[in-house]
């Protein structure tokens, strides 16, 4: 694939509420330093690089970023490296971020935030964003505790016209239903990729039925989750690599997208290279053979 004529528009569109968005994102996770996504030694990105890889995606079509506060090395901060490069924002850009968890400024993980905290939180990220109003913003939960007064302090704040569309991150399927009751889910952000369990590939088609975009992450690092892509691929996956003329990176995440029109890719990466390539595998089309031996796969590793 020739990656640097391919867009995001080539990967399809899905709708966040009414915000419609190209099915490949881009994740600020990794932006702000190399290596290890909040490791407390992670040497920080260079500032004009990251600034590039941002520019370089909305040039590229994507109009969908995924980001958090909490996204932050010792001298970078995703939020404020977006808001440096992209503002004054397209007007088809959609911005999303999540609440619940905190770091303390030497990086340290805070416990989750309470229904009172959360709204420190979101203006916090309208803040360093430099917006009146956040896009959608993901409740991030541990566990399996209700969520009815986080979500419900997130539905107030929605109310208030500080947010406009809410989804739910690293949650149960009984999550979805409680936060249902309370206000309109346009999105569920949970670990998705080859491999991933049973029961997760069932979330993803509740959510399709609903008409609730389902956005992966990790679905490229897979078990090298903040650790950055896995390079345990199996012999498949680098034949059918090889038969495209693209890395086995580029057919994992290919593979999530086949899941469903209603699945989005937020890859994230700091290298203009890397960034191309994510971008391009919206143009990958597999065959049925070849999905059925990466079905076969994922049932085997799951």
């Amino acid at each position: 694939m020739t990656s640097q004529t391919i867009t995001a528009a080539a990967s399809g569109t899905w709708k966040l509420g009414d915000l419609t968005v190209n099915r490949i994102g881009f994740g600020a996770m990794r932006l702000t330093q190399h290596g290890e996504a909040f490791a407390a030694d992670a040497v920080p990105r260079d500032r004009d690089q990251a600034i590039s890889v941002l520019r370089r995606a909305i040039e590229l079509g994507v109009n969908h970023l995924d980001t958090a506060a909490f996204y932050f090395s010792s001298l970078r901060c995703a939020n404020e490296l977006i808001n440096q490069a992209l503002a004054p924002y397209p007007d088809d850009l959609v911005i999303t971020t999540k609440v619940g968890p905190g770091r303390a400024p030497s990086g340290q993980w805070l416990p989750h935030a309470t229904p009172e905290q959360l709204r420190g939180q979101v203006e916090e990220n309208l803040r360093r964003l430099g917006r009146d109003h956040l896009d959608v913003v993901n409740l991030r939960i541990v566990g399996t505790d209700s969520i009815a007064e986080r979500f419900g302090a997130l539905a107030e704040l929605r109310e208030a016209g500080l947010i406009r569309h809410l989804g739910l991150s690293n949650i149960h399927p009984h999550h979805l239903a409680e936060a249902q009751t309370i206000a309109p889910v346009v999105c569920v952000q949970n670990m998705y990729g080859i491999g991933a369990s049973p029961e997760q590939k069932e979330f993803m088609g509740i959510c399709g039925e609903q008409g609730i975009a389902f956005v992966p992450f990790y679905s490229i690092a897979g078990t090298g989750r903040t650790a950055g892509a896995t390079t345990d691929h199996s012999p498949e996956v680098h034949a059918i690599a090889r038969a495209h003329g693209v890395s086995a990176a580029q057919i994992r995440l290919a593979w999530t997208l086949h899941q469903g029109p209603h699945v989005l890719a937020i890859p994230g990466t700091g290298d203009l290279d890397h960034l191309a390539q994510n971008v391009a595998v919206g143009s990958l089309r597999l065959s049925v053979e070849e999905l059925t031996a990466l079905d076969r796969l994922h049932h085997e590793t799951a």
